[in-house]
């Protein structure tokens, strides 16, 4: 039968782990020889800041202009990807690390919360990095090369009709916007998932309201776009609009009668690190069934948010339709900044 402590025993067990971690670790540190030189303290590096030079290096993939343009799209994606990732396993553990009380120094030297301290600096340069020249560079020269990121001010009516029909019969369809007050909680974030956070204002009170919506994972999030212009002497270009831009540009289907006044794209990722004891665990199996589970709920670990996006419809009543509302956001279940 499993021990049952209470809060202050936790606590008293916490800090003898951490005693005797901290003692074992220290009987196993080499002996200096007599008349030996002794080692210097930074002849290791960090593991979590050594990881953030890899994922630098695939950063530095994409800006390498000898590459092909492509490849060089495609690393500066997988460098994005392997950032979240680094967030929800290496520092879920180092923050779970600091909150059991087990805050052991690393074979570089450096604390938990030294490390996260360091981790921010750095994720945030490269994050900056990345971003700019994704924006400045990347994109441009894609553009030269006839494929576009559009936004929806940026197509013909004939393009905006096509894509307003399929956004009616694909994605209206599965789009389920929560509002938030006092009567409705805050609905639960899946980890990694992209979300719009919308304030709209209701015309006859003048009240604002604050609305959630999740942008559907089941769709491609680049909506290809046709040829762009209907003059056939023109060169074709391959065009392509993002799933959040395309809803924020029909939110008045979501919000009849509200006066839409700003919408921006928002996601969280979650701690997804596991942790599995196999010597306790009777099934292991089952243990990681279990343990799979707990990652879709874990505790946020990271947020990342984007500045307001272009609202077509704003400033003005959206158009009413029968029997699309706003349903309450009842709780799901237990959902990037250090």
């Amino acid at each position: 039968m499993a021990q049952i402590f209470d809060a202050p025993s936790k606590a008293i067990l916490r800090s003898q782990i951490a005693e005797h971690i901290a003692e074992n670790d220290n009987n196993d540190r080499r002996v200096d020889q007599e008349g030996e030189a002794p080692l210097p303290k930074d002849r290791f590096f960090d593991r979590e800041l050594s990881w953030l030079k890899f994922n630098q290096r695939v950063l530095e993939c994409a800006e390498n202009e000898d590459m092909p343009l492509l490849e060089r799209a495609n690393f500066a994606a997988i460098f994005a990807s392997n950032l979240d990732e680094f967030f929800m396993v290496r520092v879920a553990g180092l923050k779970r690390r600091i909150d059991s009380g087990i805050a052991v120094p690393s074979a570089a030297g450096l604390s938990p919360r030294q490390q996260l301290r360091a981790i921010s600096e750095t994720a945030h340069r490269l994050q900056d990095e990345h971003a700019h020249y994704t924006i400045d560079t990347i994109l441009p020269e894609l553009e030269k090369e006839r494929i576009v990121l559009l936004t929806w001010d940026k197509l013909t009516s004939s393009e905006q009709e096509r894509l307003s029909r399929y956004y009616r019969q694909q994605v209206f369809p599965v789009l389920t916007p929560l509002a938030v007050d006092p009567a409705h909680p805050f609905p639960y974030i899946s980890g990694g998932s992209l979300n719009l956070a919308v304030l709209v204002e209701n015309p006859a009170s003048g009240k604002s309201h604050f609305a959630r919506v999740k942008v559907p994972d089941n769709l491609n999030r680049l909506v290809p776009v046709d040829d762009l212009t209907e003059d056939e002497n023109t060169n074709v270009r391959y065009g392509f609009i993002t799933m959040e831009n395309l809803i924020i540009a029909h939110l008045e289907s979501l919000f009849p009668g509200m006066i839409i006044k700003e919408a921006r794209s928002f996601r969280v990722t979650r701690n997804e690190d596991i942790d599995v004891e196999e010597d306790d665990a009777e099934n292991l199996l089952n243990a990681m069934e279990k343990e799979l589970l707990r990652r879709r709920f874990g505790p946020p670990g990271d947020h990342g948010h984007h500045e307001p996006l272009p609202l077509p419809a704003a400033r003005r009543p959206a158009r009413r339709e029968p029997g699309r509302g706003i349903p309450s956001a009842q709780p799901a279940g237990p959902d990037r900044a250090l």
